[in-house]
This record gives structure tokens, C-alpha cells and sequence, in this order.
């Protein structure tokens, strides 16, 4: 994509946006709802998941199936009710009224891991907040945007809206993604780590994502059988593409072969640590120093330990490693994007405090972490103590990090990760993300405080 042509993309989109900028919000909720349930309706998500899997071959059908049915269910649920036309936000008291604003044209990145869900959550939080937005995928991906941009613009014509308010970029590529951020107004950086490098140098507002490499500890405390299933779903769910997938496990040693027997109930497979079949499976995964082989990412653990020549059980859904150590030297402390999953023990919830804020420190700062405890206070030890943004209690990571039915966090597909990860959030990032506020104030009477009632006598006489 020259520069030119993602200046005429730009083009096309901001003239629809002018004429979307000042829809009222009856209009705007019109047309979320009927985009959102476009990819929704049960014939249209089998037929962009099973898209996504043939053009990819990453993950499964049956949860990209899911994540279209669910999750797209679940984000436009967050939207619905929500107030993002003119006066959002009224203070009566300290006199401020609060005007909600789109702000242009978005530029938006689809990882090839998420290409089939990710057009159609942009484009909803796009169209709430009255923006316009070009969606640039991965070359991998292509087809299935086009599907995505193809039915979101159908539904745009139908109801008498500007198509180009979603408009899918046909000749993707690194290069080509970076004229798209030079140019737009505001990014929307879901994708590898170059990408949301380039994100934040593109000189634009960026929203971007950090590395996921989510720790989870399991302790005396937990219902084991349910943690391990909950551990095997969040590990299973589209074979580990998501950042939110369960990477390393952190079991208590009086717990730790229960954990094990339990895992290997729920068709995981221990390769035990110091053994040839450990070597060779790292070898396997890791074609150079901390530089995962494409060919594993989002495979069968199955297909992987065949790759390794490692002999598994025919019931095998992900593959359970040993370790003991963490940092650049031991790759499997790293994320695997795989069904594979690290387990480590520890003797006291010190240890496994600070192994969790020296797992993501060497990879996923500000990502995320999860617990199996019926502890409270460890629960709360841990969300004190760790450098991350989420922490997720009693669930299925994968399926609840990035919002869920069961939760109260935000339903997203982009999970900011704070300074920590390099991110400007550190929250989920949503529609509310894509909107500027004017806010109006009033006069106010107030009496101006003395320095006392301000400072207080201590601070003061300590000056004197």
C-alpha cells in the first residue's frame, strides 16, 4: 500500500464520517445493533470460523464458532443503553456537563491469531462512538476480513448508512499498516509486538497491547479437580492463540501431584523435567533463542509432540512441562501460543508471588495472572503485590480475562497492559476508548478554604 492509496482510504472514510459525525443516538444504536448481530447469527459465524481455521490454520473452528456466537454477544451487550451522543455526564454540583465526541477515522490492526471476531468488535465500538474505521489485516487473514468488511458494509447499505464508515484494507502488510497509522486519527493496535511498536511511533494517539504470558497459581485452598478442568478449557480454547491463555502454573507442593493426576485426567500430558523428551520438545518449539517456530503456534498438542517425536497419549489436548527455572535461559518460561503449559511448585505464597512478577517480568510485564484459592487474603496478597493488570479468581483465564458472562471486566479483544507492558491503558480497552469529551463548566459558589482546613496546622507550623 503506497502512501497514496492509504491516503484515499483515509479519504473515503472520513467522508463518511462527516456524514456520521452528528448522527443522533437513536441512529447509532440503530446500527450497532444489526452489525453486532450480523456476526452473531449462527449461519454467518460458522461460515467466517470455518474461514478463519482453512485460511489460517491456527486454533479450531469450534471456538472461533464460539468466540463469534459469545464474545461479539458480549461486547455489543456493553454497549447497549450506553450513552455516546451529546450530553453523556451531568454534575449538577460542581457545575460540569460532559459532551461526548467521536474522533475521526480509526486505524485498526486484526492479528491473524483473531481475524474472524476482531473486524466485527472494532467496527460496533466504531460506529457507538460515531468514528469511521479502516481495518488493516494480517496478509494471512485477508479473505476473512474481506468476509467481515463485506457483510459489516452490506448491513451499512441496507439501512441506508454510509458503507465506507468500514472499510477493509486489500493489500495488507507491515509497510503498508504503518502508512494506514501515519494517516489516521486514532490506532487500534491488536497484533504482534512490531506492529504495536510501530503503533506507537506512527505519531498518531495509539491504543496498543503488551505480551501476554499469564501466570496462574494453584493452591491448597482450590477445589483441584475444577482447576483443572478450568486450567484445560483456557489452555484448549482455540489451541492457545489468545494472549490470555494459561502459559506457566504455579501449584503448591503439597498439591502438586494431585494437580498433576488431575491435569492429565483432563487430557493433559506431563513430560517431566531433566528428560530427553523436554529437550526435544523445546528444540521443537523454539527455532533460535526466544523465537517460537511458527509451525507450533496455535497447533494440536498432539501435532507438536509429533513434531518432537515425543509419544502421547491418543486423548492428549495440551502437554504439561516441568520447570524450575525462569528467564531468558528457560523458554518454556516464556508464552508458547500453544497448548503447553509450564508447571513450576513452591513451598510458601511468598515464592510464589515473586515467581509470578519474575515470569512476566521476563516476558508479559503488565499482562495479567490468575488464582485458584479459596483464601481471600493470599487473593488479595497477590493483587497487591503483582505488576499486572488483571487478576482473575476461580475461572478459566482465557475465557474470563478479557471480560465474560461471569465477570465484571469489560468484554474486549485489545487488554491494555499499563507502563509495565508499554501501554498508555492499563485496563481493557473499549468504545469508551474512542471518544473525546467537551466539558462545559459553570460558575460555582464556593468559599476559597483558609490554609489551615487546606494544609493543616502540622504542615504549616513545620515551616514556621
Amino acid at each position: 500500500m503506497s502512501q497514496d492509496y492509504a491516503a484515499g482510504l483515509i479519504d473515503r472514510a472520513r467522508t463518511a464520517f462527516r456524514w456520521y459525525e452528528y448522527a443522533d443516538q437513536k441512529k447509532v444504536d440503530h446500527i450497532c445493533a444489526r452489525v453486532a448481530w450480523a456476526g452473531c447469527r449462527e449461519s454467518f459465524a460458522a461460515r467466517i470460523a470455518e474461514l478463519a481455521y482453512e485460511k489460517t490454520g491456527l486454533g479450531d473452528y469450534h471456538s472461533k464458532f464460539l468466540k463469534m456466537r459469545n464474545k461479539l454477544k458480549a461486547i455489543y451487550a456493553d454497549t447497549k443503553g450506553a450513552r455516546t451522543v451529546d450530553i453523556v455526564h451531568h454534575d449538577k454540583e460542581k457545575g460540569i456537563i460532559e459532551y461526548a465526541k467521536p474522533v475521526g477515522v480509526i486505524g485498526a490492526l486484526i492479528p491473524v491469531t483473531n481475524p474472524e471476531i476482531t473486524p466485527f468488535i472494532k467496527a460496533v465500538w466504531a460506529l457507538k462512538t460515531r468514528n469511521a474505521i479502516v481495518l488493516s489485516p494480517h496478509p494471512g487473514a485477508l479473505e476473512v476480513n474481506e468476509l467481515a468488511v463485506s457483510e459489516i458494509r452490506s448491513v451499512l447499505s441496507r439501512n441506508g448508512y454510509a458503507e465506507d464508515l468500514v472499510i477493509g484494507v486489500q493489500e495488507p502488510g507491515i509497510e503498508n499498516s504503518k502508512n494506514l497509522m501515519r494517516q489516521c486519527d486514532l490506532v487500534l493496535a491488536t497484533g504482534g509486538a512490531g506492529l504495536v511498536r510501530a503503533a506507537y511511533s506512527s505519531g498518531k494517539p495509539a491504543y496498543g497491547v503488551g505480551t501476554g504470558n499469564a501466570v496462574l497459581i494453584v493452591d491448597e485452598t482450590a477445589d483441584i479437580s475444577d482447576s483443572a478442568k478450568k486450567i484445560r478449557d483456557s489452555k484448549t480454547f482455540d489451541l492457545s492463540s489468545g494472549c490470555s491463555a494459561d502459559n506457566s502454573c504455579l501449584a503448591r507442593d503439597s498439591i502438586y501431584e494431585e494437580l498433576i493426576s488431575e491435569l492429565s485426567s483432563n487430557g493433559g500430558c506431563l513430560i517431566r523435567a531433566n528428560t530427553e523428551a523436554k529437550a526435544r520438545l523445546c528444540k521443537t518449539m523454539w527455532t533460535e533463542k526466544n523465537v517460537l517456530n511458527r509451525e507450533i503456534i496455535a497447533q494440536p498438542a498432539r501435532r507438536i509432540a509429533e513434531k518432537a517425536g515425543i509419544p502421547v497419549p491418543a486423548d492428549t489436548e495440551f502437554l504439561v512441562v516441568e520447570e524450575h527455572g525462569i528467564g531468558d535461559e528457560y523458554p518454556f518460561s516464556r508464552e508458547k501460543l500453544s497448548p503447553v503449559l509450564t508447571l513450576y511448585r513452591w513451598d510458601d505464597f511468598d515464592t510464589a508471588v515473586r515467581m509470578v512478577n519474575e515470569i512476566t517480568a521476563n516476558c508479559g510485564t503488565g499482562h495479567s495472572c490468575a488464582i485458584h484459592s479459596q483464601d481471600d487474603a493470599r487473593i488479595r496478597e497477590l493483587a497487591r503485590r503483582v505488576r499486572v493488570a488483571r487478576v482473575t479468581v476461580n475461572q478459566a483465564h482465557a475465557l474470563a480475562n478479557s471480560g465474560s458472562w461471569h465477570n465484571g471486566l469489560v468484554n474486549t479483544a485489545t487488554l491494555g497492559c499499563g507502563t509495565w507492558g508499554g501501554n498508555i491503558v492499563s485496563e481493557n480497552v473499549y468504545y469508551r476508548h474512542l471518544l473525546n469529551t467537551t466539558r462545559v463548566a459553570y460558575p460555582m459558589q464556593r468559599d476559597v478554604p483558609s490554609d489551615e482546613d487546606v494544609f493543616g496546622k502540622d504542615v504549616i507550623s513545620e515551616f514556621a
